[in-house]
């Protein structure tokens, strides 16, 4: 394997000593089109070039030095010539550092306002479900993220929960998920059967979004007099219904929305019985989990304790291995007649 450099991440969390580190050996021009780092570049050459100079004739250096790097003539006009060449370079240096600054300054703006209104798109509060128990959880990787989860309360006692995972990462990816979530909702309050969804959210999709944008995703409509879930698995990680000894997974269905425009989508049920817990999630959480089998600790924290599966499943995120936006949706019936919700 060719040696490479490991790009140092600034941590913000780190202590005085430890960012002071991070902020000594960061390349700050990385993020730099090519030409604005060619020309900071060229101004810490200069800033070089003044100080070998000035060495040269402070100090007796190796006369060979002198034949790849010719000096400054030493005398006035030689020390006015260096200190202006170090002059010339501190500017150019510190005039395409501060523009950097301010375009990541305002980027940092936009972001945390993209935050908000993300925030403001997901449910602030899940809707009441008389006879279940309701759990959310969303951490995306970056400011913002391409992970969406709904909970839409329909007509005949019935409830959809959607949830999408789009491709990408950061405001690309946020700004497909808004797109998702407002078709979901308007679609869900005409046709608000999973398989029409699915199919009007993908030819959108397909016709109005980059070939390379995707989202897989999972829409089940919960019945909650008899606890049947009809659901489509447009190729998102399945679904699993836990219960005392056993585990049903929510296979695929059909393909991510929004890569074909002819996919064809199939409809399924499962069923809830009293008791038993539906864990919705994203890739996020199963890629965060350290092992090669993250359904058995999946598992072991739905076993762990009853009362706190949520907090089981956050603690199973590994920041070491967590590369993506987590997404958690925890539908638990009751044994008895109760409502209940939490996020």
């Amino acid at each position: 394997m060719p040696f490479r450099l490991k790009t140092v991440k600034l941590d913000k969390s780190a202590g005085p000593f430890r960012r002071l580190l991070q902020y000594a050996f960061y390349d700050w021009t990385r993020e730099m089109p090519p030409y604005r780092r060619v020309i900071t570049y060229l101004g810490v050459v200069l800033q070089a070039y003044a100080v070998y100079a000035m060495l040269m004739w402070a100090f007796t250096l190796p006369k060979w030095l002198g034949i790849y790097l010719p000096a400054l003539p030493k005398g006035p006009v030689g020390y006015l010539s260096a200190v202006l060449i170090y002059t010339i370079g501190l500017c150019i240096q510190n005039g395409m550092l501060t523009s950097e600054f301010v375009r990541k300054t305002q980027l940092e703006t936009d972001q945390i306002a993209a935050r908000q209104i993300q925030q403001t798109l997901q449910p602030e509060k899940l809707e009441e479900l008389p006879g279940y128990e309701l759990e959310a959880f969303c951490k995306p990787l970056r400011e913002v993220g391409g992970d969406y989860f709904d909970v839409i309360d329909l007509p005949a006692n019935r409830t959809l929960l959607a949830l999408a995972d789009v491709s990408g990462k950061g405001m690309p990816a946020a700004l497909l998920a808004a797109n998702i979530q407002a078709l979901v909702r308007s679609i869900s309050s005409v046709e608000s059967t999973p398989l029409a969804l699915a199919k009007q959210i993908n030819k959108h999709l397909s016709r109005y979004t980059p070939s390379d944008r995707f989202a897989t995703t999972v829409l089940i409509v919960l019945s909650r007099d008899s606890g049947e879930l009809t659901y489509v698995n447009a190729g998102h990680n399945a679904p699993i219904v836990f219960s005392s000894g056993s585990t049903t997974f929510l296979e695929a269905t059909g393909p991510p929305l929004g890569l074909f425009v002819d996919a064809e989508y199939e409809t399924r049920t499962a069923i809830i019985s009293r008791g038993n817990t539906l864990l919705i999630f994203t890739d996020g959480l199963t890629d965060s989990i350290q092992g090669e089998h993250p359904e058995t600790f999946l598992r072991d924290a739905f076993a762990e304790s009853a009362g706190r599966t949520m907090s089981n499943l956050k603690s199973l995120v590994d920041p070491k291995f967590n590369e993506d936006d987590v997404t958690i949706l925890l539908v638990k019936r009751a044994a008895s007649s109760f409502s209940g919700v939490s996020s």
